[in-house]
């Protein structure tokens, strides 16, 4: 029998001392006020390995058994119009009901058992590693749920017995009990043709009746495990032709709850949203990819009127996270093919894991996979401090001064780390899940290219990774742009911290921390460079303005779209150096409190390094030639406009 967890002593290491435990099992367990739950941290680590067990020995024994089966095995819509789901599929999802797992995270009260979210998507991993489609369908069921009970809890419509630790009502509970039971999921409903990443462009209508019922009109797209009974729809309620009314572009777009079907009686489904097609994919086969067309159909309203972008965002920062955990399990599956098959495989009189190259590529592969759990791990741990210290701040009314003042403190700080973690992980696992399988199909040789060898398939289900919940370029220009604008800010922090770089890059006792301290100085410098270029367009751009608006503009008026040109075009270059520098963070700190995790700071130094500088090279001495040129093309549309307006 084979378990993913017990395989993977890197990952077990997170669930014995890489976490703060004390910290994440006191904020789950509401300070350990509820009379059915955990006592002290031991009791509840116990019970969070035992589950990790579970997940390792369902990826393990029964999903990976069946990836070969989930490639071919497609779901299908009947005649009737509902899903059939492929057999592989539903015997997957069997076990994995059977084994409760789709209410992991949701409270004890709702039918949950209440473990972390952290504890979830370590387990996403091993899923993943048996077949990635499963962990993209695993977390609509679970997760949908825990997104409803987010949405109640910021509108208001959740309530608390705080003395007693426990969730008194919340508005979707019968939602979140059949969830949590593994009778039906949820997804969410974004897309829309010529509508992706531009969501101002959402044309998908929502209306009040005179009835008071809420009716959505229209269609999404790639819609992932759409065949799902419970929809989050962003749908348009508002429009405005004038760009400075609130409802204006995204403020005129509010979320919705929307039910598909109803399970009648007799077993069959009373349908209300039309599965217009699966897509036909790449990869992924696992995970349905739906169109859907709603025509009419009730709603209920999530919040007010226009702040559909703001609860989206709720959900962004956890799906990202998610889809790091998914592109780790991945690039470990495709890791350990490659070397099994590189040991076995042999050429020149000894295994291929023997020679140089494809040594220094496993090695690479095992590093990167180490480096990036390391920085999803603390990325999630982040994620999950700040909404479970937001939800004390905001309706723990009965809270000690004493828990109050640590929210106070703790909160600002987890969501900064967040923030900044998040676009960084969500780039780098992706890009790198994509690397890695690529490099196991290349160690396999022209077997990797067949059909015999699971890596061909690895690598085409690697490739949606980097597009999915926010792709990469997406990702480069958040984390651009909130370095950027922190520097614009904070000035007198950033030229401390440059400072104090070079300092610690030369005084610093250990190795480990002059090395850190280089190569933040490095990420810093770039920083430093992309500023000042970005400031020379800035100064170009108030040319023949009064120089009295000129300190208004340079601290506050920034338009992304305009004034960051240089640094959009160097973006991703960029965000590999900030990750970098956040990794071995990350990792020089594990090594101070556990020197048998020196060995990975260590080898991430050696590679880091050496690319940091060829990164910062780059993005200091290229693209100045492709800048004049988009801005050459860009004056002579606006002249053919121009002349077109001046014809009409």
């Amino acid at each position: 029998m084979a378990n993913f967890f017990k395989d993977n002593e890197d990952l077990r290491f997170y669930f014995g001392k890489g976490l703060p435990w004390a910290q994440i099992v006191e904020l789950t367990e509401y300070g350990f006020r509820a009379k059915d739950g955990f006592t002290d941290v031991e009791e509840a680590k116990a019970f969070y390995n035992l589950v990790a067990e579970q997940f390792g020995e369902i990826a393990g024994d029964v999903i990976a058994p069946r990836a070969a089966r989930l490639d071919t095995e497609h779901s299908t819509i009947g005649p009737d119009g509902n899903a059939i789901e492929a057999p592989a599929l539903r015997e997957i999802s069997d076990a994995m009901r059977a084994a409760e797992l789709h209410k992991l995270c949701i409270p004890r009260e709702l039918g949950g058992l209440n473990a972390p979210l952290i504890v979830y998507m370590m387990g996403g991993e091993l899923l993943a590693r048996g077949d990635v489609s499963i962990m993209t369908h695993f977390s609509f069921h679970g997760g949908m749920g825990l997104a409803a009970l987010a949405f109640s809890i910021r509108e208001g419509s959740t309530t608390f017995d705080v003395a007693n630790g426990r969730i008194e009502k919340t508005r979707f509970s019968e939602m979140i009990e059949e969830i949590a039971r593994g009778d039906a999921w949820g997804c969410m409903d974004i897309t829309e043709p010529n509508a992706g990443s531009d969501m101002a462009q959402l044309r998908t209508r929502a209306e009040l009746g005179p009835d008071g019922t809420w009716r959505v009109s229209g269609q999404k797209i790639f819609i992932t495990s759409g065949h799902g009974k419970y929809h989050f729809v962003i749908a348009r309620t508002e429009d405005s032709k004038d760009p400075n009314d609130p409802f204006a572009g995204l403020a005129g777009l509010s979320m919705f709850l929307v039910k598909a079907y109803d399970d009648m009686p007799d077993g069959t489904q009373k349908r209300y949203v039309t599965l217009d097609r699966f897509e036909e994919k790449l990869g992924h086969h696992g995970s349905v990819t739906a169109a859907l067309s709603f025509d009419n159909v009730p709603a209920e309203l999530i919040g007010k009127r226009g702040e559909g972008f703001r609860y989206m965002l709720l959900l962004m920062n956890n799906a990202r996270v998610g889809v790091a955990f998914e592109s780790i399990g991945l690039g470990e599956a495709a890791y350990r093919a490659a070397k099994e098959y590189a040991e076995v495989r042999k050429s020149m009189g000894k295994p291929i894991a023997k020679h140089e190259m494809i040594a220094d590529m496993l090695d690479e592969m095992e590093l990167d996979l180490v480096a990036l759990r390391a920085l999803a791990v603390r990325s999630a741990y982040h994620e999950e401090c700040a909404q479970k210290l937001g939800i004390f701040e905001g309706f723990f009314a009965a809270a000690t001064e004493e828990e109050k003042a640590r929210v106070k403190r703790d909160l600002p700080r987890h969501q900064r780390i967040s923030r900044r973690f998040t676009p960084l992980l969500k780039y780098l696992a992706t890009e790198k899940s994509v690397e890695i399988s690529r490099r196991a199909v290349q160690i396999h040789g022209g077997s990797g290219y067949t059909r015999d060898y699971p890596v061909e398939k690895l690598l085409r289900d690697a490739l949606v990774l980097p597009i999915y919940e926010g792709t990469s370029q997406i990702q480069s220009l958040m984390a651009m742009k909130d370095t950027l604008m922190d520097v614009i800010k904070r000035p007198q922090a950033f030229v401390k911290r440059l400072a104090d770089s070079r300092v610690r890059s030369l005084s610093a006792r250990d190795p480990l921390e002059r090395g850190l301290a280089r190569v933040s100085r490095k990420a810093l410098l770039a920083t430093q460079f992309l500023m000042r270029k970005t400031a020379e367009g800035k100064l170009k751009s108030l040319a023949g303005k009064p120089i009295t608006s000129w300190p208004k503009a340079f601290a506050n008026d920034w338009n992304p779209k305009k004034d960051f040109a240089y640094a959009m075009l160097h973006a991703e270059r960029f965000t590999r150096l900030l990750a970098d520098e956040a990794i071995l963070e990350i990792l020089v700190e594990q090594a101070k409190e556990h020197p048998e995790r020196r060995v990975w700071a260590e080898k991430w130094l050696e590679r880091a390094e050496p690319r940091g500088r060829a990164l910062y090279d780059e993005i200091t001495s290229t693209g100045e030639r492709l800048l004049r040129k988009l801005a050459e093309d860009e004056r002579d549309a606006d002249a053919d406009r121009s002349a077109a307006a001046a014809e009409e």
